[in-house]
Formats: C-alpha cells, sequence, structure tokens
C-alpha cells in the first residue's frame, strides 16, 4: 500500500479536481461494429474503453468523475454505477437531447460549481499523459482553457491547433482532408470554472463554437509524445484493439511512475 509519505502523494495537490467524460455521442460512424451498446462501451481486450479512461484517471489520483450521457445513457450507468468497484465517485449529467460536447459541459457545470477549474475528456480518444503535468501547466499560464495536443503524422481528419509564443494557441483550423502532419486537440482539457459563462445554452461544440471565441481570454497548449487514438472509426477501433495491452500499460502508469520513466530517459 502507499506510503502517505510517498512521492507519488507529494506530487498530487490536484485530487481534487472534477473530471467531466464527455460519452453522450451517437457514434455513428461506429455502428456497423458497435451497435447494441455505446461508443464508449465498446469493448478493448476484456474491458470496455470506458472503463481504461476511469482506470488512467484513478491511476493519477483524479477519483472524482462525472459521466456525460445522453445516446444509450442507461447502459452506461448501469455499468458503472457510483463507481465503487473502481475506488472512485462518479456523478451522472443526462442530456434529453444532443447538446454536443460544450453543451454537455455546460450542462454538468452544477458538479463543479466549488472547483476553480476542471477537467473534461472525450469518451471515445486516449490520451497517454501526466495529469498534474497539465493541471500545473494551466494554473501557470492562468489562462481561462488548457489543452493537450498531440503531433501525429497525418491530422487529415483532425482540425489542427497552432501556438505561438509561450505555448499560446493562436488560431484553430477546421479539418482539410489533407494527409500532411500537423498538431491536434487530445481531446483533454482544464477549464477555469468561468469557461461556463462562456458557453451558450442550449447545443453547441466546444471545438467550433467555444473554444475560438476564448483566444483573447488566453487558450495554452501542452504537446503531449504518448500513445494517441481515438475510436471513431472502425479502422480505428480496429487498431485500439490490437493495442490494448500497450493501451492497457499507458492507463495505469500513474504521474509519479511517468516522470520517474521520464527522467531514466
Amino acid at each position: 500500500m502507499e506510503n502517505a509519505n510517498s512521492p507519488a502523494r507529494v506530487e498530487r495537490p490536484f485530487v481534487d479536481v472534477p473530471v467531466l467524460l464527455l460519452v453522450g455521442g451517437m457514434g455513428t460512424r461506429l455502428r456497423s461494429v458497435v451497435s447494441d451498446k455505446p461508443k464508449p462501451l465498446a469493448p478493448i481486450g476484456d474491458i470496455s474503453f470506458l472503463e481504461l479512461l476511469v482506470l488512467q484517471l484513478r491511476a493519477q489520483g483524479l477519483h472524482h468523475l462525472i459521466m456525460c450521457t445522453g445516446f444509450q445513457a442507461g447502459q452506461i450507468q448501469q455499468k458503472f454505477g457510483v463507481g465503487r468497484e473502481w475506488n472512485v465517485t462518479i456523478d451522472y449529467s443526462e442530456e434529453t437531447r444532443p447538446l454536443g460536447t460544450a453543451g454537455a459541459t455546460k450542462l454538468a457545470g452544477r458538479f463543479v460549481l466549488n472547483a476553480p477549474d476542471f477537467v473534461v475528456m472525450n469518451g471515445d480518444s486516449f490520451l497517454e499523459l501526466d495529469f498534474g503535468q497539465l493541471i500545473r501547466f494551466h494554473r501557470e499560464h492562468g489562462g481561462l482553457a488548457s489543452i493537450a495536443v498531440r503531433r501525429v503524422p497525418d491530422a487529415a481528419r483532425y482540425g489542427t491547433v497552432h501556438i505561438g509564443a509561450e505555448n499560446r494557441v493562436v488560431r484553430f483550423s477546421e479539418k482539410m482532408g489533407i494527409p500532411e502532419a500537423g498538431v491536434i486537440n487530445g481531446g483533454v482539457y482544464i477549464f477555469n470554472r468561468e469557461v461556463l459563462h462562456h458557453i451558450p445554452d442550449g447545443p453547441s461544440s466546444l471545438e467550433k463554437d467555444v473554444l475560438p471565441g476564448l483566444l483573447s481570454h488566453g487558450v495554452f497548449a501542452l504537446e503531449q509524445n504518448g500513445m494517441f487514438i481515438d475510436i471513431g472509426t472502425p479502422e480505428d477501433y480496429a487498431r485500439a484493439q490490437a493495442l490494448y495491452e500497450s493501451l492497457s500499460q499507458a492507463a495505469l502508469l500513474d504521474s509519479h511512475a511517468r516522470t520517474q520513466k521520464q527522467l531514466q530517459h
């Protein structure tokens, strides 16, 4: 059992930061291979993709999760309940109509009213990162939002993030379908609570409607070099299944162990 004075405990001043998991999408592109369940419950090895994300968060000391559900919400709540099996606390914010990533975030705002900042994660992508590092980065830069980004060799199906001096985001570009390298949004954000005031009521998108409007208030990007995969298409879902062992190892590596590993290299 971890000692109360261990470095892992000392390095975790962010354990009370709540995490919103965006798991309410329809998953239409994946319907041909996962037709009977919401996309985040798609099996990866012997667990669901969403469980992989829960394990990643728990390993790094983030225990208060809010699942922003929508499509087939009951299956997700039945699977995870209040989170006791995973040693986390889970609340649910269920949308009654599709609200998009920003609308779902605003709907769940009641769960983060007492938190100065909070994490938002896409429920259909996995990014290997040190959450403690990202939260510290966000607090040091003092902007309204910070994004974990990843450089990929083929950014054709993603929008790209343009970063200027001092890691400040200067522009977002829509996906162009051009097969070239680029820096993409990794689907993990740290938001100041004030961001909720910049999200309109009703359906809206973080990527298209909210983040571009926050640039003048300070949006910063921290580049990550670890594994990144989403399961938005049958091809990428098959790749995630093939990489199950590597994804599991990456998910279970806590912040302290990750730092030690980086120092060894």
